[in-house]
C-alpha cells in the first residue's frame, strides 16, 4: 500500500471513528460490494461502534450470501439482514409477474421499492445517522456526491466517506489487507445487485453498464440513493407506496 493510500485509509478510519462518536447510533448499509468490504473491514478491524447491516432482496446471487458467511469466518460479526415483506412481495409477483421489472422503469421502481426501499427505512427506523460505500466514480448519476448529506426522506445525516476514492484505491485496500470480497468481482461484475437485474460487463464499459442494462444510464438508481432534483421526493413516495 503506497503512502497516499495509507494516509486515505488513516483518513478513513478517523473519520467513521468520529461518526459513530458523532451520531450514535449510527449504521453502515452494505451491498456486499467491494467498496462496502472496505469500509467493513474498517469497522471490524477498529471495533467501531457502528452496525453493518444488508438487505437480502430474496434475488441476490449465491455467492453474494456465501459473502456474508464469509465475512462471520473472518471477523468473527454476523450482518443483520433485512428481508422484504413477503406480503408485498407476494402481490407484486400475482398483479405482474415475478420479473415485471423488465417491462418498465415504473415496474422496476415498484420491485426495488418493495425490495429495497421498505427494508431500508426498517433498517434505518431510530438511527441517527447512516454511512453509504458510494463514490463519485461509480455512475453519472453520482458525479457531484458529497461526503455528508441529509437524507430528508429518513430523516437523518448520511455520510458517504469513500466519495473521492478510486477503483484502484479500493481494490489495493481490499488486497492490503485481504479483505473476503464477492466472487462476482473477478467475473466481470463491478457492480452487483439482484441476479436478474445485474449482468457482467465487457472491459472499458462504464461500471454501471451490468445495472438494470435494458434500461438508460441516467435512471440507473433503485430509491435507496437519491439525487437533489427532485429525487428526494420521488423516493419518499415510493417508501409510502411500498
Amino acid at each position: 500500500m503506497n503512502e497516499r493510500l495509507q494516509g486515505k485509509a488513516i483518513d478513513l478510519a478517523f473519520t467513521l471513528r468520529r461518526i459513530a462518536t458523532e451520531h450514535a447510533p449510527v449504521a453502515l448499509a452494505s451491498s456486499l460490494g467491494a467498496e462496502d468490504m472496505v469500509l467493513t473491514d474498517v469497522i471490524l478491524r477498529h471495533d467501531l461502534d457502528i452496525e453493518i447491516f444488508t438487505l437480502d432482496t430474496g434475488r441476490l446471487h449465491p455467492e453474494t450470501h456465501g459473502l456474508i458467511d464469509a465475512i462471520d469466518r473472518s471477523y468473527g460479526y454476523r450482518l443483520t439482514v433485512y428481508q422484504p415483506r413477503s406480503e408485498a412481495v407476494d402481490e407484486y409477483v400475482r398483479a405482474h409477474g415475478a420479473d415485471a421489472f423488465y417491462s418498465s422503469i415504473e415496474r422496476r421502481k415498484q420491485c426495488c421499492g418493495i425490495r429495497k426501499v421498505e427494508p431500508l427505512g426498517r433498517a434505518l427506523f431510530g438511527k441517527a445517522a447512516w454511512i453509504t460505500g458510494l463514490r463519485r466514480a461509480q455512475a453519472v448519476t453520482r458525479h457531484t456526491l458529497a461526503e455528508r448529506e441529509f437524507d430528508a426522506v429518513h430523516g437523518v445525516p448520511k455520510f458517504n466517506p469513500l466519495a473521492d476514492w478510486r477503483d484502484a484505491e479500493v481494490w489495493a485496500y481490499l488486497r492490503a489487507f485481504a479483505v473476503p470480497t464477492n466472487p462476482l468481482h473477478a467475473r466481470g461484475y463491478p457492480s452487483i445487485g439482484c441476479a436478474p437485474c445485474t449482468r457482467a460487463i465487457a472491459p472499458g464499459e462504464d461500471p454501471r453498464a451490468g445495472r438494470w442494462w435494458w434500461e438508460r444510464t441516467d435512471t440507473k438508481e433503485c430509491g435507496l440513493h437519491v439525487a437533489h432534483d427532485g429525487g428526494l421526493a420521488r423516493a419518499k413516495r415510493a417508501l409510502e407506496a411500498a
